[in-house]
């Protein structure tokens, strides 16, 4: 029998079989997810929801929370959600397994959650700080910086 698994997806596809296993949905990435894990996913949504108009969508392994850019996205595993939260700072707490930079402006945080009721503060305050992220740069962008201020300033001394 022709054909191959798949390395990302581990699915059997047969030859000359269209496949694109980063194009799934959100159950089929959930369908797995054991009572407690299921339970924490539901909270995590249910939280992310009520903070405004956002795009949820799955993709490759990830579900993904989005404004204009990722703001967080879940990576459901075996034991544990895997969340990993997009915020202008390193988070020091003892949730957030490692902190990757991922742009000069944003670090990931990473986060592993087991249970419903670790999807309570601080967590959700860093989500919505996450969600709130893209405002607070866009705002610091718009302001003239202090360099540019310092050198408007030399040009009336000198320009008088």
């Amino acid at each position: 029998m022709a054909g191959r698994e798949c390395h990302h997806c581990k699915q059997w596809i047969e030859e000359g079989e269209a496949h694109d296993c980063w194009t799934t949905t959100e159950a089929a990435l959930t369908e797995d997810l054991s009572e407690d894990l299921r339970d924490a996913w539901e909270r995590l949504r249910e939280i992310a929801v009520a903070f405004g108009d956002q795009r949820i969508y799955a993709s490759g392994t990830a579900i993904m929370f989005s404004r204009e850019s990722c703001y967080f996205f879940v990576r459901p595993r075996r034991s544990f959600l895997q969340v990993c939260v997009f915020l202008g700072r390193a988070v020091r707490a003892s949730q957030v397994r490692r902190v990757e930079r991922k742009s000069t402006s944003k670090l990931v945080n990473i986060i592993h959650i087991s249970h419903r009721d670790e999807v309570e503060p601080p967590i959700t305050d860093w989500l919505r700080e996450a969600y709130d992220l893209p405002d607070k740069l866009a705002a610091r962008r718009a302001r003239p910086s202090r360099k540019s201020k310092a050198k408007r300033k030399r040009t009336r001394v000198n320009g008088r």
